[in-house]
């Protein structure tokens, strides 16, 4: 593999501008795709095997045109002080309305308050409810617009008018503003690092080139594979952050074998077959656990996975051929300001060995290595800490009553509980197939009756049977919020009565909706949860194994994840569902974690620890394998790899930091999780908890049985093959010398 790397790296070093070429190429083949490619919605959202879908499902052939998956929007209207919704002027006001959004296109069916019994019993608060043709998410713009304008119209008569359903539910999108802060404040740690202007806008360079190609791709595919904003606004994130840290560690370690009096071209090589090698593994554990979605079963999922791994690839490639190449047109402008001078007036003497202070790396690594038990225990007892209140972890999905107060969504939200009560913002769907009953409406009047005798049922309306009478839809009211505790014990409660009622008639029951479809991706995706670990962390050991040559250096990198990811999980339950520091980010109503949130987290943030692992250890290992001590190799791990790794943590957090100034609560708590789990790794597990390990284990952490070392390929990542060449280069200096001589 280093051989290999550093051939490829040498090549694109003198091959500088036919791989710039193609690369930009390949950008402006991108952006032309993207440009050209037909406009495309949201993806659409179906859960497979979940009985919500399976309700909505029967209720596309069995109510043929209804829509029943259609999006839905509601007008909430409530009359000025000492007035009535019942009175002339204010019923004339939302006569006007309905006819309006009648008249809209995608619309369906729009309902008059005062016929369907939509007016509040003290007769302040009404409500109008639209349903469309199409998903929520998938709605055009012109849609969105009208069902606003008809909203605003009416607010003009001195209405209190706010507008609630998923209609409005555009696909959340970070804001410039965040994304242009990550970035600034990735360039600044850059700078810092490398000091050189140069060097550090290559990392950002190739960062932006490799995101634009894979972004670009996914939009001008976005119609043909159905994919959603959410799909580019991942591998956005994930993609800018992982090429920034790629570039960077083949940056310095170019850096490093310049001061070692290597000419650019070799050391292009160099960096490229050592550091390179470590950016090929990383990559793929990232690959491996992006890709991994796909066992949860849940197609945007499975989408979104799919193509934040392919924007991880390209700059993984990008890495491996463009930043070679841009280090062949940087010259000696890569090396730190200072060292140029040095390099260019040889004005200054270097200092005498041993008499340097030692950097911050070595420093930290040596007192490591004299209390590692302490500094281990330390950690892992605090990382512990953190992770309690994730025992206490509740998950479901954002719905209106989660917006800022500051949104028409959750003024709605609130209109709506204050004049029927909270279960009124997630009516529930209980669909009743009779094809196997002898008797549907008595059937279906008994299950009503079932329902209406259970807890937390404020309204049940009578079954409504399509033309075939051989399915019916009863609409249930809770007396809950839909993201409450007891309105999922309700679903539950439901399904148990359909499920007696089939024992005793054939008829089967469904209960679907908004609220029970969201209750059953929370269950899909906890189920999923073990098993999508168990394959991604059971694939990426096995790779480890072959990286690292050892069984206990790959076992305590999957434990030290564990740890960092539940103690994130602990920090964003304490702030997003309980509410701690929540006014520090902008958390205005606290409530369930998002249901993707841990099997997200897992999936993301294993991918991004197995980098600062492999960064690291494998410098340690390099210098293990050429002979020093288990101690020596883990502070010459450090001084070579901890400053870079350091960088690189800063700036991925920076890049998710900046996600956390979005409005949307679902963004803002991807951003903090992402953020605050790789501090937790970086800082924590990688730079405190692993040389500590590694420390008390001696030679026994590199100990691997000799018939799994005969079976295991050498891929050779510590570089020792590059040793075998400079062997080789000075046997032929040698044989130059002797003919000379001759």
């Amino acid at each position: 593999m280093a051989t290999f790397l550093y051939k490829l790296g040498r090549l694109a070093f003198r091959r500088r501008h036919f791989v710039a070429l193609i690369w930009v190429a390949l950008l402006t083949l991108a952006g032309v795709g993207a440009a050209s490619a037909p406009s495309a919605g949201s993806t659409s959202f179906s859960i497979p095997g979940t009985e919500a879908q399976k309700a909505f499902d029967l209720l596309e052939q069995r109510f043929p045109g209804s829509s029943a998956d259609g999006g839905t929007g509601r007008i909430v209207f409530k009359a000025p002080e000492g007035e009535k919704m019942t009175d002339a002027a204010n019923k004339a006001t939302v006569a006007k309305t309905v006819e309006e959004l009648r008249d809209g296109s995608e619309v369906v069916s729009v309902t008059d308050p005062y016929t369907t019994n939509a007016v509040s019993k003290d007769g302040t608060v009404a409500y109008t409810s639209v349903t469309y043709d199409a998903p929520g998410m998938e709605l055009k713009d012109s849609t969105r617009e009208a069902l606003e304008r008809a909203g605003d119209e009416a607010r003009a008569t001195g209405l209190t008018v706010d507008i609630g359903g998923d209609a409005l539910q555009a696909a959340a999108e970070p804001g410039a503003a965040g994304e242009i802060v990550g970035i600034a404040i990735a360039a600044v740690v850059l700078v810092i690092t490398l000091g050189s202007l140069v060097a550090a806008g290559l990392p950002l360079l190739t960062a932006i080139i490799g995101v634009g190609i894979g972004v670009s791709t996914i939009t001008a595919l976005a119609n043909a594979l159905d994919l959603g904003d959410t799909t580019s606004t991942l591998a956005l994130m994930i993609g800018l952050a992982v090429g920034i840290d790629y570039a960077l560690f083949i940056v310095s370690r170019y850096r490093g074998e310049l001061a070692e009096g290597r000419d650019r071209e070799e050391a292009a090589g160099r960096a490229t077959g050592t550091a390179g090698s470590a950016v090929v593994f990383a990559g793929l554990t990232v690959v491996i656990a992006l890709a991994g979605l796909s066992v949860v079963g849940v197609p945007m999922l499975t989408k979104m996975g799919l193509a934040a791994a392919g924007t991880v690839v390209v700059a993984v490639l990008i890495a491996l051929t463009m930043v070679p190449a841009l280090l062949g047109y940087a010259g000696r402008k890569v090396r730190p300001t200072g060292e140029k001078r040095k390099a260019d007036k040889n004005k200054v003497k270097a200092a005498p060995e041993g008499q340097a202070k030692p950097a911050l790396g070595v420093r930290w690594a040596s007192f490591v290595i004299r209390r590692p038990a302490a500094v281990l225990l330390l950690g892992v007892l605090g990382l512990g800490a953190i992770a309690v209140p994730a025992t206490q972890l509740e998950l479901g999905l954002p719905d209106d009553g989660s917006q800022p107060t500051s949104t028409t969504q959750r003024r709605a939200y609130d209109l709506l509980s204050e004049g029927f009560g909270p279960g009124f913002n997630g009516p529930l769907m209980a669909v009743y197939d009779a094809a196997g009953s002898a008797d549907p409406k008595a059937d279906a009047t008994a299950l009503t009756d079932r329902i209406k005798g259970l807890d937390d049922v404020v309204t049940v309306t009578p079954p409504q049977f399509n033309k075939a009478g051989d399915t019916a839809t009863i609409t249930v009211i809770p007396d809950s919020k839909p993201s409450s505790a007891q309105t999922e014990d309700l679903v539950h409660a439901i399904r148990a009565e359909g499920a007696d009622l089939k024992a005793d008639t054939g008829a089967n029951v469904l209960v679907t909706g908004t609220t029970a479809m969201n209750i059953d991706f929370s269950q899909k995706l906890t189920d999923a949860l073990v098993p999508y670990l168990a394959l991604v962390v059971g694939l990426a050991f096995l790779l480890l194994i072959v990286v690292f040559r050892s069984i206990l250096v790959p076992l305590k990198a999957a434990l030290g994840f564990l740890l960092s990811v539940l103690a994130a999980l602990g920090a964003v339950v304490a702030v997003f569902q309980w509410g701690w520091l929540s006014g520090l980010i902008g958390v205005e109503e606290t409530g369930p974690i998002m249901s993707m949130m841990p099997i997200f987290m897992v999936g993301v943030v294993f991918g991004l620890a197995m980098d600062y692992e492999v960064f690291l250890v494998t410098r340690m290992r390099e210098a293990y394998v050429h002979g020093e001590s288990p101690s020596q190799s883990i502070v010459t791990g450090f001084r070579h790899s901890s400053r870079v790794v350091v960088a690189a943590a800063i700036i991925m957090m920076a890049v998710f930091g900046g996600f956390i100034s979005s409005s949307e609560s679902m963004i803002k708590m991807i951003g903090f999780g992402l953020a605050i789990a790789v501090f937790f790794d970086a800082f924590v597990v990688r730079m405190a908890i692993v040389p500590a390990v590694l420390a008390l284990l001696g030679k026994k952490a590199w100990w691997l049985p000799k018939w799994l070392d005969r079976v295991l390929p050498n891929v050779d990542v510590e570089g020792e093959g590059l040793r075998a060449l400079d062997d080789d280069k000075d046997d032929k200096k040698d044989e130059d010398r002797e003919l000379v001589q001759v």
